[in-house]
């Protein structure tokens, strides 16, 4: 008894366990009022623990210039979160809840959270305890009003910023070719000469975007503002309004003012479009003639995406044991040299046919072909074509005299030119009537969408005229041509990708030994078989 009665005693001589306190403040922004704000806060608390004798002060997670409204962004506030789930805090305090959250569900959220943990969160200003019993319905409705605050903030923030957009301040960062400082945009010429070298290889030297980057990276020119030259970037380059001295701006937006993600404007929300807004880089006329070039290599005229003219048999080669199609690979030879094959896509990105983790069949067991084994066979082909020679050139020569003879004077081409000025007119006075509001999004589209068929329509009768005018400059010379071309259908000789990949349906590979090819218009069908192949070729 005796012993227990001292126990009990000197238990309750020892000193209570001090509370484990960590402080969590932040402020907005990094400008300078801001700044000793922030200093002031950590100030304030260091010495506002220091005056509770059972509180001792464990750390100050501290983030500056970071937003409220989600918490991924904020480093400190989430290792103090990691801190309290280790077991490491027994209280938290801050200054006030639009500090510690200004989203309602992460209030809620992480103080509920903290409170199983047996973990109090106090809001100074607020003068809530999260671990008193009405706690929870104070806080909800303090965190909401500091929600709908930031939304009536950030509100504002969009609205001066269209404002300011409007009147030609420039939102965003330093491109190749201009330095943005200030919301004004002024001419780089060492990035100047880069872009006028990509529009001039582009656009005269007739270079696509691979080549161009590939040249670019040789001659170690300094990409600047991307991490290295690639197609995607020359893309870009060539695409841009900005080098042609027009300015759209809100190509992006933030659908939510919560998460702060930035998405890809696709009509969400009005542009800002100011044309010779700036001193422009290249002409207009060079500028739109890329951005011509680019759509008609982008989409055909049936409005289907168009194969890659560095690959004849894109799309044509087909597996005959899993149904896809070959994709084209560069190989090396024994001499270092290299040559293009062609795989099954099946079988390149999943090897040979095997039962995956997940118990699907995948891969394929199928042999590749060399691309010259590819013209070879469609050589054969050809060569063994039937045709009537005499009836196909009487009636390409007879298609040829009616184009050459046609009326080519019922418009002419400066009309048409002076109709396509007018039409852009059109479209220029169409967005500043719907900038200013005069008109809606959808009259705007609708009337857009008819100005450019107008305009098309026009360049489409200008090239047909000019083709006219040179056939009929050089009548003689083309059906020379002409006829010279059929005798090399007809005799087998063509060997010319281009113009197998026009006369080629499918190329079906069951393996080496089996290769069916199927021609357009035509329900023939021609076998062959790869007997041996050579680094010079294919015997069949």
């Amino acid at each position: 008894m005796t012993k227990n009665y001292e126990e009990l005693n000197a238990n309750r001589l020892m000193p209570e366990a001090k509370k484990r306190v960590a402080v969590y403040c932040r402020v907005s922004t990094d400008r300078e009022d801001q700044a000793n704000s922030f200093e002031n806060q950590q100030r304030y608390f260091r010495q506002y623990i220091e005056r509770e004798p059972n509180w001792e002060l464990v750390d100050v997670f501290a983030d500056e210039g970071k937003t409220g409204t989600n918490t991924k962004k904020r480093k400190a506030f989430n290792r103090m979160i990691e801190a309290a789930r280790r077991g490491e805090l027994d209280l938290i305090i801050t200054k006030e809840i639009s500090r510690f959250a200004r989203n309602t569900l992460d209030s809620i959220g992480y103080t509920r959270e903290l409170k199983r943990r047996g973990i109090g969160v106090i809001f100074l200003n607020d003068n809530i305890n999260t671990l008193d019993t009405d706690a929870e319905l104070r806080l909800t409705i303090m965190s909401s009003i500091a929600q709908e605050e930031s939304r009536k903030t950030s509100e504002r923030v969009k609205w001066g910023q269209k404002r300011r957009m409007e009147q030609g301040v420039v939102f965003g960062r330093s491109l190749l070719g201009y330095d943005v400082r200030d919301g004004r945009m002024t001419v780089n010429e060492e990035g100047a000469s880069i872009v006028r070298r990509i529009f001039d290889k582009f656009v005269n030297e007739k270079k696509g975007c691979f080549v161009i980057a590939r040249e670019l990276k040789e001659e170690g020119i300094d990409p600047m503002y991307c991490n290295e030259w690639s197609n995607t970037a020359i893309l870009r380059i060539l695409r841009n309004e900005k080098y042609c001295g027009d300015l759209v701006q809100k190509k992006t937006y933030t659908p939510d003012y919560l998460s702060h993600d930035r998405k890809y404007n696709r009509g969400q929300e009005e542009f800002v479009i100011l044309r010779d807004h700036h001193t422009p880089i290249v002409s207009r006329e060079m500028f739109e003639t890329a951005a011509h070039i680019l759509d008609s290599r982008a989409i055909s005229p049936e409005g289907k995406a168009k194969h890659s003219n560095r690959f004849c048999f894109s799309g044509k080669i087909k597996c005959g044991k899993c149904g896809s199609s070959f994709v084209a690979k560069t190989r090396k030879r024994k001499d270092g040299s290299q040559y293009k094959c062609w795989r099954c896509y099946e079988s390149a990105r999943h090897g040979s046919r095997h039962i995956d983790a997940e118990g699907n069949e995948t891969g394929c067991k199928q042999d590749s072909i060399r691309n010259e084994d590819a013209l070879h066979i469609m050589f054969l082909v050809m060569q063994s074509l039937e045709m009537d020679t005499e009836r196909v050139l009487r009636d390409l020569k007879r298609a040829i005299e009616d184009v050459i003879t046609g009326d080519s004077e019922c418009v002419e081409e400066s009309s048409l030119r002076q109709r396509i000025d007018d039409t852009e007119k059109r479209k220029w006075r169409l967005i500043d009537l719907y900038m200013s509001s005069s008109i809606t999004k959808d009259e705007f589209m609708v009337v857009r969408e008819k100005c450019d068929r107008e305009i098309a329509d026009c360049k489409h009768m200008i090239e047909s005229i000019i083709l006219q005018g040179n056939a009929a400059n050089q009548k003689d010379k083309m059906i020379k041509d002409a006829f010279a071309a059929v005798d090399e259908i007809a005799g087998g000789l063509v060997y010319d990708d281009v113009f197998y990949r026009g006369m080629l349906d499918r190329m079906v590979v069951h393996d080496r030994n089996h290769i069916d090819v199927y021609l357009i218009l035509m329900s023939h069908k021609w076998s062959y078989a790869l007997a041996h192949t050579t680094d010079s070729g294919v015997s069949t």
